[in-house]
């Protein structure tokens, strides 16, 4: 990267093949996973195959990459011939996103002994099937949008049992720009919840497409008070309930429990499996 930065922070891709949303990046500028693949391999800031100020471009790759033996035998044995195309990168690319799947955490174990999220999971502690409850059960609210009952409706964004986002969700109130004082109203894409965490609790990186939190009790305090920004004319209407911006009016036990129940969604074989490590040191 020029300059260790790129315009929005890096997105997580764990089970992108079970995405709800068919669209990548933040702001859905990908109609698909194969064209994202190369997308940031042509960006100036990030991999440089711009074409711009003397870099490099997709054409000169190609030829770079067609001249490495190991990669002409890979081609070949994918598809017959060593010919390297930037369609076929993005086919291999994107085949490999889509293996990166995780779905032995916590939660997953809990799923298959019940009928359905709604019932207690009996591998989880009091805490963590209240956070279930709290993140699988609507809100009910006042004409002041003040919670007034109910939980705190997250599945209605990120539904179980992917926790990906809704295709029809539009901006959730975070709309600065990265080292900038510009707002950006079009990103209305998020990863799958899954993974958020390591298994210890501890996060896998900032969150937002401004990198703006990072830990879950950030993430929810946001949640809990929608700011009201005259700027934001793309705001989810869920996050609107009757015309106001969202006051969930959260106690500390209820957003400890949700965080405990986001932490039981991260499994440990994506981080330890070879499969996705690299290939290029020894094992």
């Amino acid at each position: 990267m020029e300059g260790g930065q790129t315009v929005r922070h890096s997105m997580r891709l764990i089970n992108a093949r079970f995405a709800i949303e068919s669209k990548f990046f933040w702001n859905e500028r990908a109609t698909s996973l194969e064209q994202q693949t190369t997308m940031p391999i042509q960006d100036h800031l990030e991999m440089g195959f711009s074409g711009v100020n003397g870099r490099g471009n997709m054409a000169s790759l190609l030829a770079k990459l067609s001249k490495i033996n190991y990669y002409n035998e890979l081609f070949k044995f994918v598809y017959g011939d060593t010919v390297v195309t930037e369609a076929r990168m993005q086919e291999s690319l994107a085949q490999f996103v889509r293996s990166i799947q995780s779905f032995d955490s916590k939660y997953d174990a809990g799923r298959v002994q019940v009928r359905n999220d709604n019932d207690p999971f009996p591998n989880f502690t009091a805490t963590e099937n209240t956070g279930k409850n709290l993140y699988m059960t609507p809100p009910i609210f006042n004409n002041n949008g003040i919670r007034i009952a109910g939980g705190l409706g997250c599945n209605s964004c990120h539904n179980a049992p992917e926790f990906d986002i809704d295709p029809n969700s539009r901006n959730n109130g975070i709309i600065g720009v990265i080292g900038s004082n510009d707002i950006e109203l079009n990103d209305t894409r998020a990863p799958s919840l899954r993974d958020l965490t390591k298994t210890d609790g501890t996060i896998n990186s900032r969150m937002m497409h401004n990198g703006v939190f990072n830990n879950l009790a950030a993430v929810l305090a946001h949640y809990n008070n929608i700011p009201a920004n005259q700027r934001n004319n793309n705001l989810d209407g869920k996050l609107r309930p009757n015309n106001n911006t969202q006051q969930l009016n959260l106690t500390t036990d209820e957003r400890d429990a949700v965080i405990a129940f986001m932490k039981t969604l991260s499994g440990t074989l994506v981080y330890t499996d070879k499969k996705w490590s690299t290939p290029f040191i020894n094992q």
